[in-house]
């Protein structure tokens, strides 16, 4: 099955569809056709478009990749992933949530 995000004017995904396999080839056009709208490929696997697509995430032209929203203003986007990374790396030892206030891994 293939998959297809739906975008605003602002590249903000609106939804995502399945679509049978056979509709893949022209799937973008298949589904403005159907929904209306403008719609772009993603992949569960990551093979096109860096991410999986999901509702709130935006999609960058230029990096034709698919970016989860921000979820912390300290935190910056990898380039080579499309994913947001922690001023700080998560220690490895147990469950931590991020302290924005004080820039550090916290157990919960």
């Amino acid at each position: 099955m293939a998959h297809f995000a739906e975008i605003d004017q602002n590249n903000t995904v609106l939804r995502v569809i399945v679509v049978d396999d056979s509709f893949e080839a022209n799937g973008s056009q298949w589904c403005h056709d159907v929904f209306g709208g403008t719609w772009v490929q993603t992949s569960y696997n990551g093979r096109i478009r860096k991410n999986f697509a999901g509702v709130g995430y935006s999609y960058d032209p230029v990096r034709d990749a698919f970016i989860p929203p921000q979820p912390y203003p300290s935190w910056t986007l990898a380039e080579e992933t499309c994913l947001w990374q922690p001023p700080v790396p998560m220690p490895q030892d147990g469950p931590y949530v991020w302290n924005e206030d004080q820039q550090e891994w916290q157990i919960p």
